[in-house]
């Protein structure tokens, strides 16, 4: 029993609420918790986004099919190649298109090297909120190589609206091999001496290890996908569950972890950034067994044609006519097609009236379903420990409101 100083003492305790977010460095992102403070540990939190909506999904009911994947670009921007390839493919669904092999070869390069880009981003952010600012100089450098490559195939590197309903709007050229075979050489032993740096670190591991786990059921109960779930020893991944683009051609593992804690978060992105690499190895050497020349599906309903040919052909200028205002009718059902984002299952679903727009469009975005553990796995947390889990849930705003 409490002397009853000390439980006049406890009686008096108050809480304090504090407001992390909206534009606070150590969210990452424009939203916001309101957490019940005893102190420096979290009794309860609530969570608010909206700040970042841009009403991309009305927007959408407003354009055709193709002027949709810079919308897209916005959504994950730290792998938005992700995003555009996953919107082409439903559209693709919903019109029967089939994609040739190197078209959906050339489609796992650039998907995975976005894959690499979010989680070095992910996991060196990590390191910064762990208070480890060198693995983060180490690696973005390497996302800068990346995005060189995106540069060099179509000309933009963040929000890159590549590619093109039914493919790419221009082929690889001989110097984009090249930095893509370059990256592949040189960030293998980067990505090692970054593990050198975190795997084993004293003080990162008492960070991390055994902070904020969450059990398999808990996680599939609250609809989680993608590296956090692995994380909790569940091995869903829909480059396997529901192959896309040729994945089903591919040899590669899928990491899990046991514990889903923090540190389980950080491991399973590492390995899958070597998973990547294995990829993007095996689909150079698929390409070039390929025919050459070919970037996109033979399909002039849809693809726009090249604009010499626009201005030299008559049928050419017809389709580019027909398409740009709106006048090839497409079907009137409903499709939902998924890829494995940089967070988990990113999905599209489509309803279509068989008009030049979508009737409507939802996206299914990993991080808005993601963050909505986040309040009740903070409740008890100290603050310093929900920050770096914040980290390793990689919300990113953009994602967050659609």
């Amino acid at each position: 029993m409490d002397h009853p100083i000390i439980a006049a003492r406890h009686e008096l305790t108050e809480t304090t609420t504090l407001n992390l977010g909206p534009t606070h460095p150590a969210t990452h992102g424009v939203f916001q918790n309101v957490l019940e403070m005893d102190g420096e540990r979290i009794v309860s939190g609530v969570s608010t986004l909206g700040y970042i909506h841009r009403a991309f999904e009305k927007i959408a009911e407003h354009r055709p099919f193709y002027q949709i994947t810079p919308l897209t670009d916005r959504l994950n921007y730290c792998s938005s190649p992700i995003n555009n390839m996953g919107w082409h493919m439903t559209v693709e669904k919903l019109l029967g298109i089939q994609t040739p092999k190197r078209v959906d070869y050339l489609r796992v390069i650039v998907m995975e090297l976005a894959r690499i880009s979010d989680h070095l981003i992910c996991n060196s952010i990590l390191g910064v909120d762990t208070g480890a600012y060198s693995g983060f100089l180490y690696l973005m450098e390497q996302r800068e190589h990346i995005y060189e490559i995106y540069e060099e195939v179509c000309g933009a590197r963040l929000t890159t609206n590549i590619g093109r309903i039914g493919g790419f709007e221009r082929d690889f050229n001989d110097t984009a091999f090249a930095k893509i075979k370059k990256f592949l050489k040189n960030f293998g032993p980067v990505l090692k001496e970054f593990e050198e740096l975190f795997n084993r670190n004293r003080i990162f591991i008492d960070r991390t290890a055994g902070v904020a786990a969450v059990d398999a059921e808990t996680a599939m109960n609250y609809s989680w996908t993608g590296p956090i779930l692995r994380a909790c020893g569940v091995d869903y991944d829909v480059r396997v569950n529901e192959p896309y683009s040729s994945y089903e051609d591919f040899d590669f593992d899928i990491p899990v972890g046991t514990n889903g804690d923090i540190y389980d978060r950080y491991l399973v992105r590492q390995e899958e950034m070597w998973q990547s690499i294995r990829i993007i190895e095996q689909a150079l050497e698929k390409v070039e067994k390929e025919p050459k020349g070919i970037f996109h599906a033979e399909v002039p309903e849809f693809y726009l044609p090249p604009k010499e040919e626009v201005y030299n052909n008559m049928e050419a200028l017809i389709y580019h006519f027909k398409i740009v205002m709106g006048e090839i009718d497409t079907p009137k059902t409903e499709v939902y097609h998924c890829v494995e984002g940089g967070n988990g299952e990113l999905g599209f679903y489509l309803v279509n009236d068989g008009g030049r727009s979508p009737y409507r469009l939802h996206f299914r975005r990993p991080s808005f379903i993601n963050y909505q553990m986040y309040a009740p796995m903070s409740a008890g947390m100290l603050l310093s420990d929900a920050i770096i889990n914040l980290s390793s849930l990689n919300v990113i705003a953009g994602e967050l409101d659609a």
